[in-house]
């Protein structure tokens, strides 16, 4: 019998966060679909990136999403499918891929904004501005310090 303690994950922030990044993400994808957008929220998560900063190099997309090179040439082959982005060859470099938003890219943004900003603020309607702002506190904390030990 091993000397490690059970873990109840109930009484650890970084389930919590765990379990609520998933919810979160099962409440996105529903209201996309009852909005008639299909669209994932890894896909949204890239629109938004190249709606700020259109035309960012593909694996620069990789790193902000946190996602694998593999990963994110999948993702970026399904949304040209869907005729969201079109990855263009960089003018000065041609090993670098840049991907743009097409029209309808755009359009499908302008759809989703307006969700988004009713779904983040009717989830968090249950804490005044002083608990949000102590959340955020403790969690850049805990970024902080899952950085910190990365780097050791």
């Amino acid at each position: 019998m091993s000397n490690v303690k059970a873990i109840d994950l109930n009484s650890h922030a970084l389930s919590w966060v765990g379990k609520i990044h998933y919810d979160f993400g099962f409440l996105v994808q529903k209201a996309f679909h009852e909005n008639g957008l299909d669209l994932s929220k890894e896909q949204w998560s890239v629109l938004k990136r190249l709606y700020v900063d259109d035309g960012q190099p593909q694996n620069d997309l990789a790193f902000i999403t946190h996602r694998d090179k593999t990963s994110m040439t999948r993702l970026v082959n399904t949304m040209e499918s869907k005729d969201l982005v079109v990855r263009k060859n960089d003018e000065n470099d041609r090993r670098v891929n840049r991907i743009f938003l097409t029209v309808y890219g755009k359009q499908v943004i302008e759809k989703v904004q307006p969700i988004m900003y009713d779904l983040i603020p009717a989830v968090q309607e249950s804490l005044d501005d002083q608990e949000i702002e102590v959340l955020i506190k403790a969690l850049k904390k805990i970024k902080d310090k899952i950085a910190e030990i990365a780097e050791e």
